[in-house]
Order: C-alpha cells, then sequence, then structure tokens
C-alpha cells in the first residue's frame, strides 16, 4: 500500500511539473508569436487560440518574470527593454525546447531503412565484414548496401558513411578519427636470412621495396625517442601495389621490406606464423588514421545509429585511447 501511494505521488509530481512545463513554454510561444507579428489579432490566429487567451499568457510570463515585456503604442504591441533583452532567451529555450522533442521522437522511431557503407579496401574483410554482421543482428529492419572501395568517392550519396584508412584530405564532410594505428617495418625471416637486418634506416636504402600505392617515392620519416628524426629514401621499388593485401603478401613471399600496420602484421602473423619478421623495432613510422566520415548537420536515426555502433566496434589493438570525436 505504501508503495502504491508513493508510485501515484510520484506520478502525481511528474504530471504538475510536465504541466508546468508545458504551460511555460505556451507563455513563451505566445510572446514570440506577438513580438513577430506585434498584433494579438493576427498571433492568436496563428496559433489558433482566442485573443483572451494569447493575452492571458503574456501576463503570466510578464507576472512570472516580474517586468511588464510590452507595451501599446498606436494599434501594435512593441517590446518594452526588458521585452527585447528577454526575447532573444526566448527564442534559444523554444529552440531547445524543440531539439529536444526532437530527440524523444526519434528515439520512439524504429531504426529501419536503407543504409550504405563505403569502406577502405584494407578495412573490408580484416574488420567490417565481421563486424556489420552484428550490427544487422542488433537491428533487423536495416537494409545495408557495403561497398568495398581503393579510393575515395567523388559523390556523397544520403543516408551514406565512409570509414577510411589513410590520409583523406579535404572532403566537404565531417571527418571523425576512430583511431591512430601505428605501422612498422616488416620482411620474411628468409629475406632477412639472405640480405642481412637493417641496423639503422639509412640502409633501406639498399634493400628491396615493397610501395603501396608510392607512398615512399617522396622519402620516408622514421624517429627514434634517443636518436631523432632521419629521412630516408628507399629504392625505387621493381613492385607498386594499390592495396594491403597484397602488399602484405609480397613482403610474405619474401620480396623485400616495406611498411604494414602493426594490426594488420599481427593478425597475419598469428593466422600464417614465421611469414612476417619486424625490423628495426625502434624507430617509429608514422601512424596512420581510420576515420569516419558523413554528411555535416543532423543524422536520422538510423545512420546515428550505425555511427554508434561503429565507434564502439573498433578493434582492441587500434589503442582505442588514441580516439578523438570530430569537432
Amino acid at each position: 500500500m505504501i508503495f502504491t501511494t508513493n508510485h501515484t505521488y510520484a506520478i502525481l509530481r511528474f504530471s504538475q511539473a510536465r504541466a508546468s512545463i508545458m504551460s511555460d513554454l505556451d507563455e513563451m510561444h505566445a510572446f514570440a508569436a506577438v513580438m513577430t507579428s506585434g498584433s494579438l489579432t493576427h498571433s492568436a490566429r496563428h496559433l489558433g487560440v482566442s485573443k483572451s487567451t494569447l493575452s492571458r499568457r503574456i501576463q503570466q510570463l510578464e507576472t512570472r518574470l516580474g517586468q511588464p515585456l510590452m507595451r501599446r503604442q498606436s494599434n501594435r504591441l512593441l517590446p518594452t527593454e526588458a521585452g527585447s533583452v528577454f526575447h532573444d532567451y526566448c527564442l534559444r529555450i523554444l529552440d531547445l525546447a524543440d531539439q529536444g522533442q526532437r530527440a524523444l521522437e526519434e528515439l520512439r522511431e524504429e531504426i529501419s531503412g536503407e543504409l550504405t557503407l563505403q569502406v577502405h579496401d584494407a578495412l573490408g574483410r580484416s574488420w567490417i565484414a565481421g563486424a556489420i554482421d552484428d550490427f544487422m543482428q542488433r537491428h533487423p529492419g536495416v537494409h545495408v548496401s557495403l561497398m568495398i572501395r581503393e579510393n575515395l568517392p567523388e559523390h556523397f550519396a544520403p543516408q551514406s558513411v565512409v570509414i577510411w584508412f589513410g590520409d583523406t584530405g579535404e572532403t566537404g564532410l565531417r571527418q571523425e578519427t576512430l583511431a591512430l594505428l601505428s605501422r612498422g617495418l616488416y620482411a620474411h625471416p628468409d629475406y632477412l636470412a639472405r640480405h642481412g637486418h637493417p641496423a639503422h634506416p639509412h640502409e633501406l636504402e639498399s634493400h628491396d621495396w615493397i610501395d603501396l600505392l608510392g607512398e615512399a617515392e617522396h622519402g620516408l620519416v622514421l624517429r627514434h625517442p634517443r636518436q631523432g628524426q632521419v629521412d630516408v629514401r628507399p629504392p625505387g621499388s621493381r613492385l607498386r601495389v594499390n592495396r594491403l593485401v597484397l602488399q602484405s603478401d609480397a613482403i610474405a613471399r619474401g620480396q623485400g621490406l616495406g611498411v604494414m600496420p602493426n594490426w594488420m602484421a599481427e593478425r597475419r602473423e598469428a593466422a600464417h606464423p614465421g611469414q612476417l619478421e619486424r625490423c628495426l623495432d625502434d624507430w617509429q613510422v608514422s601512424p596512420s588514421p581510420v576515420s569516419l566520415l558523413y554528411a555535416h548537420g543532423h543524422q536520422p536515426r538510423k545512420v546515428s545509429a550505425l555511427l554508434e555502433f561503429l565507434r564502439s566496434a573498433c578493434p582492441a589493438e587500434w589503442q582505442l585511447g588514441t580516439r578523438r570525436r570530430a569537432s
């Protein structure tokens, strides 16, 4: 019985609070409407209430604030000094209330419909292919078009999200860094047995090189915690590839050295032990970002759900502490 009484009291208090908030908003809507038109008659017609109701709401607002907000001049209502000051705050409050209402309405929306997810080739099979199954199981009403890409799309469709590996440049989209993936130098143990282990970055110039997208053509920067920075220009690569999987295959076949994300190299080594060996462990190569790209502005519920899922589904090996949200 006590529980029932307390529960009923809580419901009554909530209902009273909600009624008070709605009453306040009605008063502010009335004030904002009259500020726009300068007329009780026009504003009452616009809001769908009687002229007397509109006048009473403004009077109640003035009583609550303790100052007159409007004065009559000829056939128009004009703001007092207090009314001019309060008007800006009134509009902000009404806008926030509208945003809150839209957010609550979105929570009632079923997450369903078409989504397009465009993913860099390096992250397709290694991450997204498995992760997206989990997303679709959580949201059975969603249909996803998963597209693997080697280049950024020139045209960005609505309801679309892009996951990219590496630099993106200026795209006109909102960019959010999911992770900064550390990278290292790798070779097959047999290659190192034939050509020797490089002891310093300058020795890389005498090794065969497996280049990804011509990245090393303009030089490679390596940093050491004590020895500082060294700029290296590897020899022209006899094999240039445009996909990370082709590069790792070539390195694993013993064709030369190359720069790979440590995460990807460790996964390959776990699946195929003895294929890759890291070189110059103490020297750091600049990391590669993994980015989310999506349209600016308010996102539909299904897009927001996908973005939140992708943020939480990053592999633990990506050093999630490096993640930062878009500003």
